[in-house]
C-alpha cells in the first residue's frame, strides 16, 4: 500500500500531538513541516526524521509529492492556509474551531465543495467511542425525541490561562459540544443565550455558561470553566446528559478513570484523546487522522462530518459569545 505523504502547518502544542499520531500510522508518511518558527521547526524535524521544512506555507503547497495537509495554525489564521491548500489541490485535514468569522468559514466551505480533493474539520469528539456510541443509541430510538441537553468541559485554571490570550472557552471549548448537541439532534439552532465570568482579566473571559434553543424545541447547555483550582487532579472535568422523550444517555469521560498517586500527590491523566500507547500517540485523535488517512487511500470521502456542521458549530459559538457581550438572547441566524 502506498503511503499518504502529509505535511502538517502549523507546529504548536497541538501540531505537535498531529505529528506524533502521523508518526505512528502505518498509511502515512509525515513528509514535510512547516511552521515561522525556524528552531521549532528544526526541533521537530530532527524528532520525527522529516527532512522537507519550511517556514512559508506556499513553498510547502508547490512542492508536489505533498498529497495532505493538517492545518494546526490558530484558529484565526485558518483561512489563508486552507484555502491556499484546496487550491493547490491538497487534501485538507482543518482543526476545529473551522474558522473565526462566519465569513471565513463559509470561504472555506465553499471552497471544499468545489474541490475534487477531501477535506475534513477536526471535530475530536466524534471519534471519542463514548460520544460514537451515544449518536448509535440516538439513532436506533433508545432516547426517543431529544428534549434536554447539558454539557460540562471544564480545566484548571492554569490550562485556561495559556491560551485565553487567544480564545474564549465559549468558542474554545464549546464547540466540541454545540457540535455534539447539534449532531446528535440533526436540528438547528435558532438562538443562543450566554453569560460570562471575567476573573482574572486577561483577554477573554474565564468561565462562559451558553443556552441554545433548537428548532425542535429541544433545549441545550454548554458549561464551560477554565477556572478549576490549579491543583485539579485531572486535566479536564467532561461530562454530558441527553434526555429524550423515551430515555437518557450519560457520559462521563476522562475524571476518574485512571488515577496515579505519587510524590507530588494525585494525578489523573487523559486516557481518551492523545494516550500515548505502546510508544505511539493513540485515542480519538490518532483514530480521526488514520479515518482521514484511509479514506484518502480508499478514494472514498469523509462523512463522519461534513463542512456544513462545522461552520453551524461556529456560528452558534459566536452567537452565544455575542449574546454574552450583549445580554440579550441572540438569533444564530443574525452572526454572518
Amino acid at each position: 500500500m502506498n503511503k499518504v505523504k502529509y505535511a502538517v502547518i502549523g507546529l504548536g502544542w497541538f501540531g505537535e500531538k498531529h505529528c506524533e499520531a502521523l508518526a505512528g500510522l502505518p498509511g502515512v508518511e509525515l513528509y514535510a513541516l512547516c511552521t515561522r518558527t525556524a528552531s521549532r521547526l528544526k526541533q521537530l524535524a530532527d524528532e520525527f526524521g522529516v527532512k522537507r521544512v519550511y517556514t512559508d506555507y506556499h513553498a510547502l503547497l508547490a512542492d508536489p509529492e505533498v498529497e495532505a495537509v493538517s492545518i494546526t495554525t490558530m484558529w484565526d489564521q485558518h483561512a489563508a492556509p486552507t484555502l491556499a491548500a484546496l487550491r493547490a489541490g491538497k487534501h485538507v485535514f482543518l482543526e476545529k474551531p473551522m474558522a473565526s468569522t462566519v465569513a471565513d468559514c463559509r470561504a472555506i466551505t465553499e471552497a471544499a465543495n468545489a474541490s475534487k480533493k477531501y477535506f475534513m474539520v477536526g471535530h475530536i469528539c466524534r471519534f471519542n467511542p463514548r460520544y460514537a456510541a451515544a449518536k448509535r443509541e440516538i439513532e436506533a430510538g433508545s432516547v426517543g425525541r431529544i428534549v434536554s441537553m447539558y454539557a460540562r468541559r471544564n480545566i484548571p485554571a492554569a490550562v485556561g490561562a495559556q491560551v485565553l490570550g487567544k480564545i474564549g472557552p465559549i468558542i474554545g471549548d464549546g464547540v466540541h459540544d454545540t457540535d455534539l448537541m447539534l449532531w446528535y439532534t440533526g436540528a438547528r439552532i435558532e438562538t443562543a443565550y450566554a453569560q460570562t465570568v471575567d476573573v482574572r482579566g486577561l483577554k477573554h473571559p474565564d468561565i462562559g455558561w451558553t443556552m441554545y434553543r433548537f428548532d425542535s424545541g429541544a433545549v441545550g447547555v454548554c458549561e464551560n470553566v477554565w477556572f478549576l483550582p490549579d491543583r485539579t487532579a485531572f486535566q479536564i472535568d467532561e461530562r454530558m446528559e441527553i434526555i429524550g422523550t423515551e430515555g437518557s444517555i450519560h457520559i462521563h469521560e476522562t475524571h476518574p478513570n485512571f488515577s496515579v498517586v505519587d510524590k507530588n500527590g494525585w494525578r489523573s491523566p487523559d486516557t481518551t484523546y492523545w494516550p500515548e500507547l505502546h510508544g505511539v500517540r493513540a485515542g480519538a485523535l490518532r483514530a480521526e487522522l488514520d479515518y482521514f488517512a484511509t479514506c484518502i487511500s480508499e478514494g472514498r470521502p469523509p462523512s463522519v462530518i461534513r463542512a456544513e456542521e462545522s461552520m453551524a458549530a461556529v456560528q452558534a459559538c459566536l452567537a452565544a459569545e455575542a449574546s454574552a457581550a450583549t445580554g440579550r438572547v441572540v438569533r444564530v441566524e443574525e452572526v454572518v
